[in-house]
């Protein structure tokens, strides 16, 4: 079931900006037994990316409403809800002269079909070519604009390998096309600063908080992650993936990895 702009359609305005410039933002969430998952949370992130570009936030009532309505139109026991928020439709032109309403779209799409062996014994990992450009205006926030993740996910068709990390022009890793990562070294974790660039991810957040885990936020090259004791991926829809993998080094996932894992399994339970 797609909702546009609260009625249920397929189609928006050939003037709509986030068509045009990519001028808008979005949030992608798990959905089990009807129950958007980490609601408050993406909700959050998604106020934080309409105020930083400027665009009026839909009422979150409403928006709740309508996910609840999306969510509940299917029966499967699992699903992904993905929320688009635009600037809405204007004309040519970068600079938007007349407000007009955000569009919001509303989307249910099937369960993800990953190998059950990805979450259990890890992952093939390569290094993406595409790099990120820096931006600090954007970083964190899940802008519209995903070219470089596209061409980063074209530049292979390995179905045994199911993601590729992403580094910046200064060679820092900074994240997966999808998803964000971790290494442990020596018990304590450590993330790559997405403060120049990419995705400050739900499931990362969440990780970061984690009682009893020390976590750092730090700059993190190849040979740190090819050199970690373990090494992890996360999203809000696959939850946590052991790397097992990184461009043919091997990689042992281990027992930090697996409690992370549970610990964010427990959160994805709908409430």
């Amino acid at each position: 079931m797609i909702l546009i702009n609260g009625a249920a359609g397929t189609q928006i305005s050939a003037q709509d900006r986030g068509l045009h410039y990519g001028d808008g933002v979005f949030e992608t969430l798990a959905v089990r037994a009807g129950v958007p998952l980490l609601w408050d949370r993406h909700m959050q992130r998604l106020s934080t990316g309409c105020a930083r570009l400027g665009i009026t936030p839909p009422d979150t009532a409403m928006l709740e409403a309508e996910a609840r309505q999306v969510c509940t139109s299917s029966s499967a026991a699992q699903a992904v809800l993905k929320i688009i928020i635009t600037r809405g439709a204007g004309a040519r032109g970068y600079r938007m002269t007349t407000p007009v309403p955000a569009t919001r779209i509303l989307a249910l799409y099937p369960w993800a079909s990953w190998p059950e062996d990805f979450a259990q014994h890890g992952v093939r990992v390569r290094v993406c070519a595409t790099r990120l450009g820096l931006n600090p205006v954007l970083a964190g926030i899940k802008h519209l604009n995903r070219l470089e993740q596209v061409l980063a996910r074209n530049e292979w068709s390995d179905a045994d390998i199911p993601e590729g990390l992403m580094l910046d022009a200064a060679d820092c890793v900074i994240e997966g096309t999808m998803s964000n990562v971790f290494v442990v070294r020596d018990g304590k974790l450590y993330t790559p600063d997405v403060s120049r660039c990419g995705i400050a991810g739900i499931v990362r957040g969440l990780i970061m908080e984690q009682p009893g885990v020390e976590c750092a936020v730090t700059d993190l090259t190849l040979s740190d992650m090819q050199n970690a004791d373990e090494v992890f991926l996360c999203n809000s829809v696959i939850g946590v993936w052991p790397v097992r993998e990184l461009d043919g080094v091997q990689l042992s996932p281990g027992l930090l990895t697996r409690r992370i894992a549970v610990y964010v399994d427990d959160l994805m339970i709908p409430c």
